[in-house]
């Protein structure tokens, strides 16, 4: 049983889905797992999202306890010796807003972080709620924002959304090989999406082969309320 490295929680995530080819992804997917497909489609996404009450081994580290992130991952599934199937997520790069936390995740987990002025914003009316993500890297200012119902869903079975939240493991390649950490969390609640903007440039923040999503609508997008999480210590799975 892997110990437990990081406790936070992970609230109003923005979940913005496009499908992609699988060539795309290809150079990114770690020795020792495939790509995980919804209705026979390869998926990306971007998400946003803000961590809570962050301890590190239990213990609250000052100044780093409420922030933002804003990640690119894809969906990958790894099939252990005893023929478990473990569906995870690999992360493209992630921002962050203070260099000391890209700094612990590029080190210990091998992720590739990277520090970017950031910002968010989450607004609650009777009606509607609307949550939003702002960074600024080397100059150039993205958002992705929401507006949703103020009712959280439970999650049908088979769906979008179980497909997009249910992954509780990581995926790292690593100069020694593909490395695997678990992620725990309880089953989220969506709340149903009435309008939604992304204004992000792909290819600035992940390279070129991503520049056609730039102009793409999503072929879905939603809010989930997240939860408390538990990031366990990682281990080397493959060989590079």
């Amino acid at each position: 049983m892997s110990k437990t490295f990081l406790m936070a929680e992970w609230r109003k995530l923005i979940m913005a889905n496009y499908a992609v080819s699988e060539n795309m992804l290809k150079p990114y997917l770690p020795s020792g797992t495939e790509f995980d497909l919804y209705k026979d489609r390869c998926y990306v996404s971007l998400v946003g999202f803000l961590f809570q009450n962050t301890r590190l081994k239990s213990i609250p580290v000052p100044f780093h306890r409420t922030f933002e992130e804003v990640n690119l991952r894809f969906y990958v599934v790894h099939t252990t010796a005893t023929g478990e199937r473990r569906r995870g997520v690999v992360f493209i790069r992630e921002f962050v807003p203070r260099l000391a936390l890209a700094f612990v995740a590029r080190s210990l987990y091998g992720e590739n972080y990277s520090t970017a002025s950031m910002s968010h914003q989450s607004i609650h009316t009777g009606e509607r709620q609307s949550v939003r993500y702002g960074w600024s890297y080397q100059g150039l200012h993205n958002t992705m924002q929401v507006t949703a119902s103020p009712q959280a869903n439970a999650i049908e079975p088979e769906s979008a959304e179980e497909f997009f939240t249910d992954h509780y493991w990581g995926y790292t390649n690593r100069r020694r090989g593909t490395s695997e950490y678990e992620v725990r969390h309880p089953r989220w609640k969506t709340y149903p999406i009435l309008e939604h903007s992304i204004d992000v440039d792909f290819g600035w923040l992940y390279g070129n082969a991503f520049i056609p999503l730039t102009k793409r609508q999503p072929e879905s997008v939603l809010l989930a309320e997240g939860s408390e999480i538990e990031v366990c210590s990682g281990r080397r799975i493959a060989r590079g």
